[in-house]
């Protein structure tokens, strides 16, 4: 019997991977390869890289031990190539092999060399997620609107979770009204569960820091789970310690609290270490049981099962080109500061300190902070895009690029957004303890005080008011500046010029 090479990328750690259920045990050889690659086509977080590569090698492990002959390259071998498809090949070689099995890859980039290697690669879809991309296609077609809370509905009726007779539980699809809480500091609040590097990630913690070192992020501590055993035991301690307090401040932002009640598993959810079926089902148990409220269960489960599946049906949708997508031409550089640069603004600087340290900042903290600066300042969208892409454990681009090109940047056209997410300082000071702190006064809207937020926010609108004065959720907006006296606008218009010329030239802001 002629043997087939299996591939396994480093966020397809799943048993159940359909390439592994298309492969026979006792013939075919399962390839893993750790390459230069795939850990410098961006500056990934040395965090994130070292979570994919310790998760890599115990999962082979696993594999091995229930029967798997596996060929694992390891970065620092001798023979390795720096990419997937030059392993490929390689063990080709080694093995006799002709004929590849592998899972669909979530980026465009992996699928098109899987297409063009000298090989017979035979790609499936990737059924991990509880809607196929043919379901979604069929959702999407002949729609003026791809809204997500459409997309959502039916997710909840196909998986059943929180319904009651074919109707929402509680008797809304959506709680998300009672999601917008501020946070209270908490000595006594739960953690995110922490685990000790064993002798497998002790080595790879070495090879990361002697290969990615310079890379932006700290190396450790490093407390990631990397194996499935410890990632349920991570969902299960967020279950039953946070998870009740999730809803009601789920968009909060307190300094000296980088996690507050959010789960900070989706890293794990995105390699392949946790089932998103399981977890939605323990959510629904923990709420059935009367543990936790309805607001807290349907406003997780709405991340999982809803947004999470519809960014990624929109992707695959869209095509190749949607993360190079630049709808409001933006070409401004990313300034220095989202590397870590200093800068006077307390809400960026909390935000990008926790990125640096844990290669995580929770939904808001990217939307409403480093998000919301980089669309009003006119940033370059694909910039944006690699830094996010690039600081993030949990990013991907299947994931990573409707949330930033699209939902974040609006740089999509609207695809996904039905307005921009901008909002002057005043939602940041509702929401978090940062401007307490600031070099800047949120309360001032113009001179050189003013909070940066409230001057761009009002310049990007202007700069935009052709495509977005006729937008009815933006009228009343553009209606307020009208109304103001000529001198205050020109001050505003002015501070907000002073700002960009700042970041033009390198100063800090």
């Amino acid at each position: 019997m002629v043997t087939r090479l299996v591939l396994v990328l480093g966020d397809q750690l799943s048993p159940g991977l359909s390439a592994l259920c298309a492969a026979d045990k006792a013939h075919d050889v399962v390839v893993m390869a750790e390459v230069m690659d795939e850990g410098s086509y961006v500056p990934h977080h040395p965090k994130k890289i070292a979570l994919i590569l310790s998760a890599m090698r115990h999962f082979a492990e696993e594999l091995r031990a229930d029967g798997w002959q596996v060929a694992y390259t390891r970065l620092d071998d001798p023979e390795a190539t720096p990419s997937i498809v030059g392993e490929l090949i390689r063990r080709a070689q080694e093995f006799g092999a002709s004929e590849v099995i592998a899972t669909q890859p979530g980026e465009w980039r992996l699928i098109k060399a899987l297409e063009e290697a000298p090989l017979t690669v035979r790609q499936l879809p990737d059924d991990r997620f509880i809607c196929t991309l043919e379901e979604f296609d069929r959702w999407a077609e002949g729609r003026k609107e791809l809204r997500m809370e459409y997309f959502y509905r039916e997710m909840r009726r196909k998986t059943g979770f929180l319904m009651e007779d074919g109707q929402p539980a509680g008797g809304k699809w959506n709680f998300d009204h009672d999601n917008r809480k501020r946070a209270q500091a908490d000595l006594l609040r739960a953690t995110p569960l922490q685990f000790e590097p064993d002798a497998i990630t002790a080595e790879v913690l070495d090879l990361v820091e002697g290969r990615f070192g310079k890379h932006f992020g700290r190396l450790r501590p490093f407390w990631f789970a990397v194996t499935r055993a410890g990632a349920a035991q991570a969902f299960d301690h967020f279950a039953r310690n946070l998870l009740a307090g999730f809803g009601d401040t789920q968009d909060a932002m307190l300094e000296g609290d980088a996690f507050l009640h959010h789960s900070v598993i989706s890293m794990y959810l995105n390699i392949g270490l946790l089932n998103p079926m399981d977890i939605c089902t323990s959510i629904v148990e923990e709420w059935q049981a009367g543990r936790v409220p309805i607001n807290a269960a349907e406003g997780y489960i709405r991340q999982v099962i809803g947004w999470r599946e519809y960014v990624r049906g929109l992707y695959f949708r869209e095509g190749p080109d949607y993360a190079t997508r630049n709808a409001l031409g933006h070409g401004r550089d990313l300034p220095a500061m989202y590397w870590g640069a200093e800068t006077r603004m307390n809400c960026v600087s909390q935000a990008v300190d926790v990125t640096e340290k844990e290669a995580y900042a929770h939904h808001i903290q990217r939307l409403m902070v480093t998000g919301n600066f980089a669309l009003m300042a006119g940033i370059d969208p694909a910039q944006v895009h690699d830094w996010y892409l690039s600081v993030y454990a949990d990013a991907f681009e299947w994931v990573e690029a409707p949330n930033v090109i699209g939902m974040s940047q609006f740089a999509d056209g609207g695809i996904i957004a039905s307005k921009p997410y901008v909002s002057s300082g005043n939602y940041i000071d509702k929401m978090s303890d940062y401007c307490r702190s600031c070099a800047y006064s949120v309360k001032d809207k113009t001179g050189d005080d003013a909070c940066p937020f409230n001057l761009l926010y009002w310049d990007f609108l202007i700069r935009h008011r052709d495509r977005f004065g006729r937008n009815p959720r933006m009228g009343p907006v553009y209606r307020t500046w009208d109304k103001m006296e000529a001198t205050r606008r020109q001050a505003v218009l002015d501070g907000a010029a002073r700002v960009l010329g700042d970041l033009d030239a390198g100063r800090i802001v």
